[in-house]
Order: C-alpha cells, then structure tokens, then sequence
C-alpha cells in the first residue's frame, strides 16, 4: 500500500484535485486543498500550475509532514476523500458506418493487419492512412475497424478532428468514452493527461479522421501498448512516427467492380458506350464513383462549360461538377449559397436564410443534396460539405450569384444565428444583465433547459457566426453574438469552443468601442472562460481590462463584477490575501451605486455573494473567526431568500471552516443540512462532495 504522505502519493492528490475542477465540487475542493497547504506549511503557497510546481509544492508538504504527526494524520484523512475525476467505463463502439460496398485496398488491409500485430516493443502502435480527397482513406479505416471488432474487446473510438478545434478533440473522446462534461477537467493538458490514463490498460481501436497537422495529434495519442492508433490525412504528416499506408486511386477493373456493385449489372451494360469517358473522369475516386452510379442511366446533361480554377482535375470536383449540373434551379441555388461559409453543420432552418427560402423547402433540397452525395448527413441528423466540394459551391456562387447576393445569402446565415442566439440567451439566463436585451422576433423555448441545449447545439456554427461577421466588417453583431455566448460559459462550459470567439470579440470591441460596457463585459467573459481552462495570467489582464473599461464607461455593476473577477481569480491560485483584498474593493464600489442606479435592486443579494467570497478569503489565510462571520451573514440572507443552491454552497464553506478549526462535531450538522437543501437540486457533483466532507468529519481523531 502506498504510503499517504510519501512524495509520490502527495503529487498524485494536488493532480487528482486539479484535474476535478471542471464543476463547482471540485473548485471547492481545490480552493480547500490551498487552505490546508497553507495550514501546513505555514504560510501561502500559489496553487500550482505547471507539473514543475505541482512538483515543488509535493516536497514542500513532503518535508512539513515529516516532520508533525498530526498533521500527517490531517493530510491523510483529507487525501482519504480525493479521488480523480471518474474513470470513464463500459467498451465504446463509436465507429461510424463503413459503406456497404468496398472494394480493392488489400495492399493497405494487410499493412494495417501487420501493424496491429506488430509486438509493442516499447513502440506505440500508429499507422498513417493518407490520400487525397474522396480517395476513400476514411472508409478504409471504418472498413477495418469494423472488420476487426474482436481483435478489440474494449472498444473503437472515433473523432473526426475536421470539425474539432484542437483544444476540443480530447474532450470529445473523454465523452465518448462515457465521462460527462462534469467531470472534464478544465485545461486541455489535463484532459490530453486523463484521456492517456483512461486509455492504460485497454484494448482498442482508435481512429483519428481528417487530421491535418502532427500538432494538432499530439494530445490525443496514447502510449498504451494495447491500443492501436488509425491516423486519416490527405498527406503525410511530418514528425508523425507512424506507418505510412498511401491509399491511392482504384484500379480500372476495381473502379468498374464498384460501379457495379453500385449500380447493378444492367445500368452497366446499359452504360457501354459511355463506361469509358465516366472512368476517366472519376479517375479511381471511389466518391466520385459513387456519385457518378446514380447518373450512369439518366439523361444527358447539358455540356459542361469550360473547365476554370485550380481543381478542375480534381475527380472530386469534376464529380460535384456533374452533379451539380443535374440539380433542379432551386436545391442549385441553395447548394451554392448553403456553401459560402465552412458551416459545420447545417441544419434547414439556416439553409433557408442562406437561400432565402421557407424551412420545409429547405430541408427537403438538403435531403436531395445528400443523396447526390453533394452534402454528407452528420450523426446529428444535420449536413455539412466536404472542403472540395464546398469549394466548388462556393466558385459557383461566385461566379452565378455575383457579390451582392452572396453577401446578402452570409448576413442573412448569421442573422439567423444572431436572433437564435441572443434568444435562447435571454431564455436560458434571464436574470442576467451581461445577456443582450431581449427582441421582438426572438425564437420561443419551452423552458430554460431546452434554450441552453439551443444555444449549445450551435456552438460552433455561432463561433462561425463570429468570424463571418468580423470578416464583412459588422462589429455590432461580432459583440451581440459573443455577449449571447454567456450562458454557455456560465452554465454548459464549452470554453475550448469558445475561446476563438470571444477572442474576437475583445479585439472587435476594443478597436471599435473601447472604454465602453460592452467591451467590459467581453473582457470579462473571456477572462471567466481563461480562468476555467487555468490560463491564469491572461486571465487576469482580461479581468484588468474589463475593469479598467466598465469604470470608464460609468457603470459600477460591470466594475465591481469585473473586480470580483479578480477576487475569485485569486481564489483559485491560493493567493487567498490578494482575493480578499479585491472583495473589499468590490464592496467600496457596491457602495458607490445609489438608490436609483442600475443594479439597486440586486444590491442586497450581490452583498451577501460578496460575504461568502470574503469567508471563503479568509478561511484560506487560516482566519476562521473571521471567516465563521462572514459565512454566517451570508447564510442568514440566503436561507431568507430561499436560494437553496446558495445556502447549499454557504454552508458547504461553514462546514469546511469549522473542520479546518477542528470542530468536526460542529460541521456535521452544517453538512446535513447542506445535503437536505441539494436533494432537490439534482446536484449530483456537490452532493457526492458533500458526503465526501461528511465522512471526514465522521472520520476527525
């Protein structure tokens, strides 16, 4: 058994904590872990945030505990209720789909077999499918994995890094692997870290499609000596040590076994005479071959007109080509305007915008779109283009609808995702000054729960939205749009999604209404998403920032938030002085906003939200005199007022400070009745924390 306080099990409690911040329970768990460390050693020690200070504040308790008995037994009993973030279960199958009909690629089958067998060695085993697109590497890939389930008895795992940012690629595969968002830790280092560990041990299957960069594998790839690793790209990818499988163009007679297959024998002998010319268009391109089965026997399209732009050889352009030309007027048009921007997934209310039709049409030309293999369906019932073939839209659009309607066809696209957004905001959030106010044509929502999922299920078209309006030079609707993203970073996370907009946003609002309110609000939500994902300084020039513009803009609401910003900044690096030093100046400008002001009326509840933080400063320094009177004030409105929730969470800190005074006896009670007020939260990650806490009070010498 390892031993409680041997250096090797401190560090692994400080990374366990640090991993679990993703909910409330494992910030308070943190902000706890820095009390004690400061109890410990003697004096304040910043929360570490690198593995080479995670590692010094390991020794530092290493020696103190060495030395002082009780508080071994103190760290101990603490260490005794941490444990990481859940250890995801269960043998995921979430390969997509392979095609039903496959042909040739033994060549590449065996390589990937060889490689898959291939004794460890020490050598992670990773092979690199790589071809052009529509050369049908990722169907290789699907084809196999399927081929291969019982080689695999733990599962395949499968993310399509095409529409993933970087920094959301590893939570995505911690979801898959059955970890909810509440237990994702904050920092994409953390969750590349859990992901390795979760994948020790297991044998499967993991396909990465559509990676563009060995930057952007890095995260994700395991050492595990039982997983194997599918790695899809266009191209070889430099300092990648994997494989090589090049997967080139089908041979005549396998591209004609394909056809075949696709089509049937009679469509092919009634294609005789054409088999040829249609082969040497699609040029062994299994999707253009595919897209060109359905046309084998139809009539004749009108000839094509000269061939223009870089990819006019390109068989995946000249199959979009064909089949755009077979398209009725009205699925052409959308299909041309639909493609404008790299949306990632469509769906008929914002196709319609884009080809300024009704949502019913819209849905069913996306349905002929995707049989003629112009869109590809997505797992979520929506659609999205492939690059090639959206490049050919979009060439198309430019040339057909000219500038005026394609600019038009992209307002109208992000308009749609403007009102969407700022209505579900308002919908999941309406209590809340920093969402947008509300307007007339806002969409309706049953209740705040179905607005938030809304808003998330269009996370990353609204971060599209954001780049569409900077790009036409629309700073308004840049600031409308990313304002409305607050009740996503308050209440679904989101953050590595996010981030890139809300990076917009401030540079948007500081070039063109700097000093004003809303440039103080975006500051300050980009500092809330940093301070989650625990870039703790550009964290806190954010929050500076948001200060400095809401004080000039006049509104001390803004300000004071903004500086209690800080304070919980502070919080979470264990610089529990600085954070109670900021609460004191939040009050002075909570001071400042008179009777009529803006914000009166939230005065009295926003004092009580400061008296907790001023608490929870205070127990950190190790001042629990102090902190019991502050806490109390706060719990007396709260228990007033009814919040449930909020007298949860005082008295959770209550609790907590009369543990860390030694009056165990005294914090049971608080934990009880903090237990009763959750029962009817459903708050499951603060009720598990709670009898967590209880048990250590149970457990107190």
């Amino acid at each position: 058994m390892l031993d409680p306080i041997s250096l090797g099990a401190i560090g692994a409690v400080l990374g366990a904590v640090g991993l679990g911040m993703a909910n409330e329970a494992g910030r308070w768990a943190w902000e706890s872990t820095g009390g004690l460390v400061r109890r410990i050693t003697g004096r304040e020690v910043p929360a570490p945030d690198t593995p080479a200070e995670l590692d010094a504040v390991a020794r530092l308790l290493h020696d103190r505990l060495r030395e002082d008995p009780r508080l071994a037994r103190t760290w101990t009993r603490f260490a005794a209720g941490v444990r990481p973030p859940g250890a995801p279960g269960g043998a995921p199958a979430c390969l997509p789909a392979a095609p039903r009909s496959f042909t040739d690629r033994r060549d590449a089958l065996k390589l990937l077999d060889k490689e898959a067998a291939r004794p460890f060695e020490g050598r992670p085993r990773l092979a690199l499918l790589h071809g052009p697109e529509g050369i049908g590497t990722s169907t290789l890939a699907l084809h196999w994995g399927w081929r291969n389930t019982a080689r695999f008895p733990d599962g395949q795992l499968y993310a399509d890094l095409r529409t993933l940012a970087p920094e959301a690629a590893p939570a995505t595969l911690l979801r898959r692997l059955g970890l909810p968002d509440e237990e994702l830790p904050p920092a994409t280092e953390d969750r590349a870290e859990l992901l390795r560990r979760t994948l020790a041990g297991r044998r499967l299957l993991l396909v990465l499609d559509h990676a563009r960069s060995t930057a952007q594998l890095r995260p994700l790839l395991p050492a595990a000596p039982d997983v194997f690793t599918v790695v899809v790209a266009r191209r070889p990818l430099t300092g990648l040590d994997a494989l090589p499988v090049p997967v080139g163009p089908l041979a005549r007679r396998d591209a004609v076994r394909l056809l075949t297959e696709l089509a049937g024998k009679p469509a092919i002998g009634a294609a005789r005479a054409t088999l040829p010319a249609v082969l040497d268009r699609c040029a062994g391109s299994p999707y253009a071959l595919r897209a060109a089965a359905p046309r084998l026997t139809a009539p004749l399209a009108p000839t094509p007109r000269a061939p223009e732009g870089p990819d006019v050889n390109d068989p995946v352009h000249a199959a979009a080509d064909d089949s755009y030309r077979l398209l009725p007027p009205d699925a052409a048009r959308l299909y041309r305007l639909a493609g404008l921007r790299d949306w990632p997934a469509l769906d008929p209310a914002a196709a319609a915008r884009a080809a300024d039709t009704d949502p019913e049409t819209a849905a069913r030309l996306l349905e002929e779109l995707a049989d003629t293999l112009l869109l590809e369906r997505t797992d979520t019932g929506r659609y999205r283009y492939r690059p090639a073939v959206r490049a050919h839209a979009e060439r198309l659009a430019a040339g057909t609808d000219g500038i005026a309607a394609c600019s038009a066809a992209v307002s109208r696209t992000v308009g749609h995702y403007t009102r969407l957004a700022v209505g579900a905001a308002r919908a999941a959030l309406p209590e809340s000054w920093r969402v947008p106010p509300e307007r007339p044509d806002r969409p309706d929502f049953p209740d705040r729960g179905a607005a938030l999922a809304a808003l998330a299920a269009e996370a990353a078209n609204l971060v599209e939205a954001v780049a569409a309006a900077d790009e036409f030079g629309d700073p308004g609707t840049v600031t409308l749009l990313c304002r409305a993203l607050w009740p996503l970073q308050l209440k679904a996370g989101r953050h590595e999604t996010l981030l890139p907009a809300l990076r917009t946003g401030v540079r948007t609002a500081d070039t063109h209404v700097p000093g004003t309110r809303a440039a103080g609000a975006l500051h300050a939500q980009l500092a809330h998403t940093l301070t989650e994902v625990r870039r703790w300084d550009e964290a806190e020039r954010e929050a500076l920032a948001a200060a400095d513009a809401e004080r000039t803009a006049g509104h001390p609401r803004g300000h004071a938030s903004a500086v209690e910003f800080l304070g919980l900044l502070r919080l979470r690096q264990w610089r529990f002085t600085e954070a109670y030093d900021r609460f004191e100046e939040v009050g002075r400008v909570l001071d400042g906003i008179g009777p009529d002001d803006e914000g009166a009326a939230d005065l009295p509840r926003a004092r009580a939200l400061l008296e907790r933080h001023r608490g929870r400063a205070l127990r950190g320094q190790g001042d629990h005199p102090g902190s019991l009177r502050h806490l109390e004030r706060a719990l007396r409105f709260f228990r007033d007022t009814g919040e449930s929730y909020n007298t949860a969470r005082t008295l959770t800190d209550l609790a907590e400070t009369r543990l860390d005074g030694g009056a165990p006896e005294a914090a049971l009670p608080l934990v009880e009745e903090a237990l009763a007020a959750l029962a009817q939260e459903n708050a499951e990650y603060p009720l598990r924390y709670l009898r967590e806490l209880r048990q250590r009070c149970l457990d107190t010498d």
